[in-house]
């Protein structure tokens, strides 16, 4: 039993903090009566709802309850995973959900059945885990759990983790994030719950959050997939430290017009995978480049002389299953500069590279001295022509400039109204057309088209010329190009 001294002590704080209480409240019905405004501590706040930063108590925290004057009922408890402990005298009381001083509470109120104005406190002496689950648009969504980091208990060291922690150990958020609506589910108590929105885009762009939140057991954060894709504000999601890590291999596949389609690794390079001889699939080839889509182009051969640089369109998976559709204009990369165009990838993106309904020979030219041509092309130029062979000639060549590659028409022997152009499409069919040569025209589809990659030229024999053979045997390397293109019955 607390002797009458304690008692008596006790009992006149409590007189002062409920005649305080009454008169606050008194002022507070006047001002209201009046119109005044609130006093400056009872401001209503315009700012987001905290959430409640509380510590519940759980099974496997350790805590120390205090009886002041008993010591006999004094102790340590791990706290089991039903969340009660079985206390001297009054047995099992419930803890789970509760803050130390709600436990407290509930204590002395067991208690005051058998003593005279139990005096309780509660101490957290070490925590459990933290463990929480993480959602949306991480990396890696699932179960995670988390240690205290710093003191232990009460020590006013320990640290408790943050959001940014869990996200970092979800192995960060995707480019396809909204990162303003990040969502932190919390239990309160025993049985609600507490949501509240995390703008992460503040953090990037003030060097703070409205509100600092640290994790509890339990919680879950939720990062949603962005409903419009925000070029610029995905930059900045990449740089972040809560971001993907940048140095993490992506496939990205890439299709349509460009020389190469198919599926690439993008990895970080470096300057000495690429010298020791890497793969142009290793992501290797352009060791300070970021995963971007013009990188990507680059893996992929560059784009062909039929590319609609201004309608490329990027698909990208999100994890609620549905697909962000990102629209590119890389011609307006090349003429403003417009880096936002060039879009980071990440790992499952696809890369549509569209066919021009028209072409621009000036446009076609000024593409040919980008980055995103290749440096070269190869055609071949056969028959008779004064250096017949594979010819090296640059993106966006036409067929008059391959005809002068190679050393021009053999005078003597070509036909040299028209030539042969044979193609192979990228969907692995062959065509051949019949095309008049008109040296003096500009580059046009009719007589003098621009080449892609792996075209065939064949300058025929004149009529004389065959007159004067004595066998159609072709031999050499041209036998071999014509025997391929018989059997593709051309």
């Amino acid at each position: 039993m607390l002797n009458k001294s304690l008692s008596k002590f006790l009992t006149q704080p409590v007189v002062g903090v409920a005649l305080l209480t009454a008169v606050n409240a008194a002022v507070s019905s006047a001002s209201l009566a009046q119109g005044q405004p609130f006093p400056p501590a009872t401001q209503p706040s315009t700012t987001e709802t905290q959430i409640d930063t509380n510590y519940s108590l759980g099974g496997g925290d350790r805590i120390r309850v205090n009886v002041f004057e008993v010591p006999e009922y004094t102790g340590e408890y791990q706290i089991p995973p039903g969340g009660a402990i079985n206390l001297p005298l009054i047995g099992s009381v419930s803890v789970l959900g509760l803050t130390t001083e709600q436990a407290a509470d509930e204590i002395a109120r067991r208690y005051a059945r058998f003593l005279k104005r139990p005096l309780i406190s509660v101490n957290l002496l070490s925590s459990r885990p933290i463990n929480i689950f993480v959602a949306g648009e991480v990396t890696r969504p699932g179960a995670y759990t988390l240690s205290l980091s710093g003191g232990a208990g009460d020590n006013p060291g320990v640290q408790f983790p943050t959001v940014l922690a869990a996200l970092t150990t979800a192995q960060g958020v995707t480019l396809a994030a909204d990162v303003t609506q990040v969502q932190l589910r919390r239990k309160v108590g025993r049985s609600s719950e507490q949501t509240v929105t995390v703008n992460l885009k503040e953090l990037i762009q003030t060097g703070r959050l409205s509100q600092d939140i640290t994790l509890r057991d339990g919680d879950t954060i939720v990062v949603p997939t962005a409903t419009n894709f925000n070029v610029a504000e995905s930059r900045n999601i990449f740089a972040a430290n809560f971001a993907a890590s940048q140095t993490t291999p992506r496939t990205v596949t890439i299709i349509g017009e460009v020389n190469r389609p198919g599926s690439y690794l993008v990895t970080p390079a470096s300057t000495d995978a690429a010298q020791a001889g890497a793969t142009p699939n290793s992501g290797t080839t352009n060791p300070n480049g970021l995963p971007n889509v013009t990188r990507v182009i680059q893996l992929a051969g560059g784009i062909t002389a039929q590319a609609d640089v201004r309608n490329l369109r990027l698909r990208r998976p999100t994890r609620s299953g549905s697909e962000q559709a990102i629209d590119i204009n890389l011609w307006q990369l090349l003429q403003s500069g417009d880096t936002n165009q060039d879009i980071i990838v990440q790992d499952g993106d696809t890369i549509v590279i569209p066919t021009a309904t028209e072409i621009n020979p000036a446009e076609a030219t000024q593409l040919a001295t980008t980055t995103l041509s290749p440096a070269r092309i190869q055609v071949g130029v056969v028959g008779e022509v004064k250096r017949p062979g594979l010819t090296d000639v640059q993106p966006n060549s036409s067929l008059n400039q391959a005809i002068l590659a190679a050393g021009g028409f053999n005078d003597a022997r070509a036909s040299s109204d028209a030539v042969d152009l044979i193609r192979l499409n990228p969907n692995g069919s062959v065509t051949k057309r019949i095309v008049k040569v008109d040296f003096s025209a500009g580059i046009n589809e009719q007589t003098n088209p621009i080449l892609r990659n792996n075209d065939v030229v064949v300058v025929n024999r004149s009529g004389l010329a065959k007159t004067g053979d004595t066998t159609n045997t072709i031999a050499g390397p041209l036998g071999v190009i014509f025997n391929i293109l018989r059997l593709f019955g051309i």
